[in-house]
């Protein structure tokens, strides 16, 4: 479905949100080694206590993706006529397969904080200039380097590490997003305006979510239309639908927080991901009812 990091998706008997998903690991130091008996060691300095750590999360349904990959699977088989089932498999996913909007959102730990990292650059750029704001990152040689030039030389920057299915969704949505930056429109930073600056960051949460869902419900286990037509509208039908979440969530967000301060971004990125996820949950439900 668009991004090379699809897999055939979880077995479901994983937890809904994995516990080292969007959090540092509370470790400490190594305990000093306790006396063969448990009493502490001969120098008398009692070891230190074991570390707090988040507890393990429940199993969940290992069945819960079962009802969104079946209507999918109906959508896809209608070529993308079948908008009833697309609107079950994306109200299914959100409201039974990830648990609720708040837990879907929680899923997409590194895509928060790569939407975050990148729309805080790009409101750096608006607010000082380009050359400044990549001054602040130690890439002021990238200044005056076309949009897209500047972009990628912002990945590590915006999307640090890709060792896992969650990091790799969002290096994924990242390049998907440069890609369509000019048929956006979107060809030169320094003139950019806020509208476009939240069209870029709207860009990006739509792959980034369309990411999820497809490597969730695992688009191994759909069979796609043979015609490649077919195929391509069944993919650009879901990315417009969660197109449309992404940006009645982002017009809310802006209304609530009009003036975007840098210690808010990711404050303002995260309640974007939960209200796109409670949006997508009543588009999809209304379409099922048509």
């Amino acid at each position: 479905m668009g991004t090379s990091t699809a897999y055939g998706g979880p077995g479901g008997g994983t937890p809904l949100v994995p516990s080292w998903l969007g959090g540092e690991d509370a470790g400490t130091s190594p305990a000093a080694p306790a006396g063969p008996d448990g009493s502490p060691p001969a120098d008398g300095v009692a070891p230190p206590a074991p570390a707090n750590r988040p507890p393990i999360p429940a199993t969940a349904d290992p069945q819960r993706f079962s009802g969104a990959r079946n209507s999918f699977s109906r959508f896809a088989g209608s070529g993308g006529s079948d908008r009833a089932s697309l609107g079950r498999a994306v109200s299914r996913y959100v409201s039974t397969s990830a648990g609720g909007a708040r837990q879907a959102a929680q899923r997409m730990g590194a895509s928060r904080g790569a939407g975050a990292r990148l729309l805080g650059f790009l409101a750096d750029a608006q607010a000082r200039g380009v050359r400044e704001a990549l001054r602040a990152l130690d890439l002021e040689s990238l200044a005056g380097r076309p949009i897209n030039e500047i972009l990628v030389g912002l990945a590590d920057y915006v999307c640090p590490g890709a060792g896992t299915v969650d990091e790799g969704i969002a290096r994924e949505a990242y390049i998907e997003t440069i890609v369509e930056l000019a048929s956006e429109g979107l060809t030169d930073l320094t003139t950019f305006t806020p509208d476009q600056m939240h069209t870029v960051f709207e860009l990006y949460a739509t792959h980034a979510i369309e990411a999820r869902i497809c490597n969730d419900i695992g688009t191994k286990a759909i069979t796609m239309p043979a015609d490649a037509q077919a195929a391509h509208r069944v993919e650009q039908q879901l990315r417009d639908f969660i197109r449309g979440g992404v940006s009645d969530a982002l017009t809310r967000a802006r209304v609530e927080s009009p003036n975007l301060m840098p210690q808010r971004i990711q404050s303002f990125v995260d309640a974007v991901y939960e209200s796109t996820f409670a949006i997508l949950k009543s588009l999809g439900d209304a379409e099922a009812d048509q």
